[in-house]
């Protein structure tokens, strides 16, 4: 008695575990800079405010020769530092790279470099970054951004 041959079996797929609380919290950070990043590189100050919360703890060093460095408190404060970054840096010069994006529940960690050419001076400054975000309630509530200052600084000084 002999046997037909059988067509082989495709493989099953296994659904995912369900997500823990944490995950989908990280989930949730991450998909929200995400959203950030791509605001912030299409210039979408509009997208900006509505990703801040509406009191912000930002932490960026002041620096007095730099006129885009300043405190700032609210989402709308927040989201206009880079129309002011851009009506002070050539835009076409502007650059940045994201070697690491960490997320931990609502924080998120980006670190990388950056550079761009002072429009009033003409002058370049090029450094490493850090930024650390914190996502809640599907908004950026903190904001603290590391950067070289210094070579900021260097560059808006005629």
């Amino acid at each position: 008695m002999s046997t037909a041959p059988t067509a082989p079996t495709a493989p099953t797929a296994t659904p995912a575990p369900p997500m823990t609380g944490a995950e989908a919290a990280a989930e949730a950070t991450r998909a929200v800079v995400r959203e950030f990043l791509a605001a912030r590189l299409a210039g979408d100050t509009e997208r900006l405010v509505a990703l801040f919360a509406d009191e912000v703890d930002w932490q960026l060093a002041e620096n007095p020769a730099v006129p885009w460095i300043r405190p700032r408190r609210t989402g709308a404060e927040c989201a206009a530092q880079g129309a002011e970054l851009m009506e002070h840096t050539v835009p076409e010069e502007a650059r940045a790279t994201v070697d690491a994006f960490l997320v931990d529940g609502a924080d998120a960690v980006l670190t990388g470099r950056l550079s761009g050419t002072v429009r009033a001076t003409g002058k370049s400054f090029e450094g490493p970054f850090a930024l650390r975000l914190t996502v809640e309630d599907g908004r950026i509530t903190r904001h603290h951004l590391y950067e070289d200052g210094l070579s900021i600084a260097e560059a808006c000084t005629p």
